[in-house]
């Protein structure tokens, strides 16, 4: 292949914009449908989804079934349990992964794909509640739906028109905003989230900060009052495992400031007689800090915005509580070195 000319290259990128503009396009027209009166159609989608004593079934073919499955994927991630089903194999078996207090929702732009529209009128059969998303409510789908919600009338990315891509995209979005909208009404919270979440970023980025906390007051982190010179700071502090910071504290026990090693050094290279200085002359005051109801996440924020390597952690009286270090973090391999 050779290389592609400075034109050829401009004509690529204007071709890509005018993917990405025909798929923002497609959730545009949804947004529209609903300001023009479907929003009852809605209610009614979450109506039905929030009756649901079972799974969430989800299925479609081809493309539709693609997406199905990440939409069954979210609901679960919400609290709420799904699975997918193939709608050829529904008729071989499969059908007995549907089961009493379930809800199956049945994806086919055109409304009109064989397998779908089958399993659809199987299910009506049965009594299983159904919630079918089509183009148009005209779809032999949408008849045989419990509720029907309509993406409308969609032009496909491709300069074809033929393959699924912008309505797949609109089907998606779709499927996120009933899921992320069952959630909200059933109060779902970041404490459910992180039951669900329990592994990788975002699992550990929702765990209450306090609970990794490696340096705890009463156990290895003492606090310091800001009287005391910077010698007696260091020397109050030199027992076992040492933290990278004194936390600094006034009459009354809360926070009022932090030196940090970094501080130390910085003060020795400036006046080397400043141990026998009060602390207080050289310790940051007011501290960017983090109270005991919050997350790792939060700590994640100021280490990596602010660049802070201790953070204090407050009750809710302003008095430490311990001392989040970056290490603590990079333990967790939710920042790195």
């Amino acid at each position: 292949m050779g290389t592609l000319k400075t034109h050829e290259r401009d004509a690529e990128s204007a071709f890509i914009a005018d993917v990405l503009r025909a798929e923002a396009d497609a959730i545009g027209l949804i947004i529209k449908r609903a300001a023009a009166g479907e929003r009852q159609a809605w209610r009614d989608a979450l109506d039905l989804l929030d009756r649901c004593k079972g799974h969430i079934v989800v299925a479609g073919m081809g493309k539709s079934g693609l997406i199905g499955a990440k939409i069954s994927a979210t609901f679960s991630s919400l609290g709420q349990p799904s699975n997918t089903l193939h709608p050829a194999e529904a008729a071989h078996g499969d059908l007995g992964r549907v089961r009493r207090g379930d809800v199956v929702m049945l994806l086919s732009y055109s409304g009109e794909t064989e397998e779908v529209v089958n399993l659809a009128a199987v299910l009506k059969a049965d009594g299983v509640p159904r919630l079918g998303i089509s183009s148009t409510g005209d779809s032999a789908l949408a008849r045989l739906s419990t509720v029907h919600l309509s993406l409308g009338d969609i032009t496909e990315a491709c300069p074809l028109n033929l393959a699924p891509t912008a309505s797949t995209t609109a089907m998606l979005a779709l499927g996120d905003a009933l899921a992320l909208a069952l959630g909200q009404r059933r109060n779902f919270d970041a404490d459910d989230f992180r039951r669900r979440h329990p592994g990788g970023l975002l699992g550990a980025g929702l765990r209450p900060v306090v609970e990794v906390l490696r340096f705890k007051v009463g156990r290895n982190l003492p606090v310091v009052r800001d009287n005391a010179t910077v010698r007696e700071a260091c020397q109050q502090t030199q027992t076992g495992r040492r933290p990278g910071a004194v936390v600094l504290v006034g009459e009354h026990g809360r926070l009022t400031g932090i030196f940090t090693d970094g501080d130390l050094r910085r003060l020795m290279l400036q006046d080397p007689g400043g141990m026998d200085r009060p602390i207080a002359q050289v310790m940051t005051r007011r501290p960017e800090h983090l109270g005991v109801d919050d997350l790792v996440r939060d700590a994640m924020r100021l280490v990596l915005e602010n660049r802070h390597d201790e953070i204090p952690v407050l009750d809710h009286d302003g008095k430490p509580v311990g001392l989040v270090d970056v290490q603590d973090l990079i333990a967790l391999k939710v920042v790195s070195e």
